[in-house]
């Protein structure tokens, strides 16, 4: 039998006339996020209702619906704990707040965004909690030969490990990862980040504050001063960041960062249209690694699949090798567990481009990222889709959430 829902249970008795605490009321959704592992908490105003969503594995789904007549107290509530204007409701805000949970004494810092919309402000709260200190490649999702190419530019002195993909897909993740990786006595790491996601003991972290001038621009000069081995940019947003992490990388420091590209080939034609010299980009980027997040399979309901003759028929004509190759495949059938969804927890598919001699004349000559693709997968480079279908013939996740994430 499963627990039963402290949010559904006060809620029903405000249905019937029962007064509730607010207070309760919000810890008891955020408590709901935690147990069911959600990102994020979406409160939607609508006409008649106010419809909250939770984030699971990456899938935003129903929960449960408020009325209007205690929105505007959920709402007060939220930004009382966030330290923000109550009295204001035609602007933007952000704010956070750290949650103490009730079961224990961990926490869990909860980022919040507040706009005004047609029916009323909307909330969306970012859960961010300390799990990425548990994190190593290959739980990633990091094949052996991938993690090698990875090992190997964590050991150089100096360069760019670049991570890109779109919002959501992890790189933040695995940036951590690798800092955990990196870190020991010996050197100096230094972070700026907007937000700070996980907080990382022996490793100084920054948080980027625009209100006080403090940009990632402003904040890496600053860094610099500071006599880093290591430097973690949360993020290259703009040409004056990229110029900055680009002449820090080729004056002996090792710098990691992230970009918003769809593959690990077009990050190298990106830093060329931001304004950053081909000479200079083939001689600092050492990895690009490009990866989105797919769900895994439930193992408490995992089971043995059939492929449709539909679907059989609707796959393009370069994957007849891999169906006619793959004899089994697997799904999640549904349980308490993966709250019927058949998928618990997610995991990467990715690739690493290394820049060897063949990619930095690519980088020189202005090559097209198709080009510098095709390139990469010559040298040996396994593409983001190759890795997604090893995955499904591994059975770890599904054809249908790697044709989801890619749309190839």
């Amino acid at each position: 039998m499963p627990p039963l829902d402290t949010t559904t249970h006060m809620l029903d008795e405000l249905s019937r006339g029962a007064k509730i605490s607010i207070v309760e009321l919000v810890d008891s959704m955020i408590e709901k996020a935690e147990l069911t592992h959600a990102s994020d908490i979406h409160i939607d105003p609508t006409l008649k209702e106010v419809r909250v969503r939770m984030r699971i594995d990456g899938v935003l789904k129903d929960m449960y619906s408020l009325p209007k007549n205690i929105y505007l107290e959920v709402i007060a509530r939220i930004k009382v704990l966030s330290k923000l204007r109550t009295d204001e409701h035609q602007t933007t805000q952000d704010g956070r707040f750290r949650y103490h949970k009730k079961s224990n004494e961990e926490y869990t810092d909860i980022r919040v965004s507040i706009i005004p919309t047609y029916h009323g402000e909307n909330a969306v709260l970012r859960l961010l909690t300390d799990k990425g200190n548990s994190f190593t490649l290959e739980n990633l999702g990091f094949s052996t030969e991938d993690q090698k190419k990875i090992l190997r530019a964590l050991k150089k002195p100096n360069g760019m490990i670049l991570s890109t993909g779109p919002t959501g897909s992890g790189k933040t993740t695995t940036l951590y990862t690798l800092i955990k990786m990196l870190s020991s006595p010996e050197v100096s790491i230094v972070t700026i980040e907007d937000p700070i996601e996980y907080a990382m003991s022996d490793i100084k972290q920054i948080q980027v504050n625009p209100k006080t001038g403090l940009t990632f621009a402003n904040g890496l000069r600053s860094i610099l001063r500071q006599d880093p081995n290591i430097i973690m940019v949360g993020e290259i947003r703009d040409s004056e960041t990229a110029r900055i992490a680009v002449n820090t990388a080729l004056t002996g420091h090792l710098l990691l960062s992230t970009l918003h590209t769809n593959d690990a080939a077009t990050t190298l034609p990106r830093l060329l249209d931001m304004g950053i010299e081909e000479y200079l980009v083939a001689s600092t980027v050492s990895i690009a690694i490009g990866q989105r997040l797919v769900r895994k399979i439930c193992n408490h309901c995992k089971e043995k699949t059939e492929i449709s003759r539909a679907m059989r028929e609707s796959m393009p004509e370069h994957m007849t090798t891999f169906l006619n190759e793959t004899t089994t495949f697997y799904k999640g059938a549904g349980c308490s567990t993966c709250n019927n969804s058949g998928y618990s927890g997610r995991i990467c598919i990715n690739e690493v481009l290394v820049s060897d001699e063949a990619i930095k004349k690519a980088i020189l000559t202005k090559t097209s990222s198709s080009d510098i693709q095709k390139i990469a997968v010559a040298s040996g480079m396994t593409t983001m889709f190759e890795d997604g279908l090893k995955k499904v013939k591994n059975g770890d996740t599904t054809l249908e959430e790697v044709f989801r994430v890619i749309h190839e």
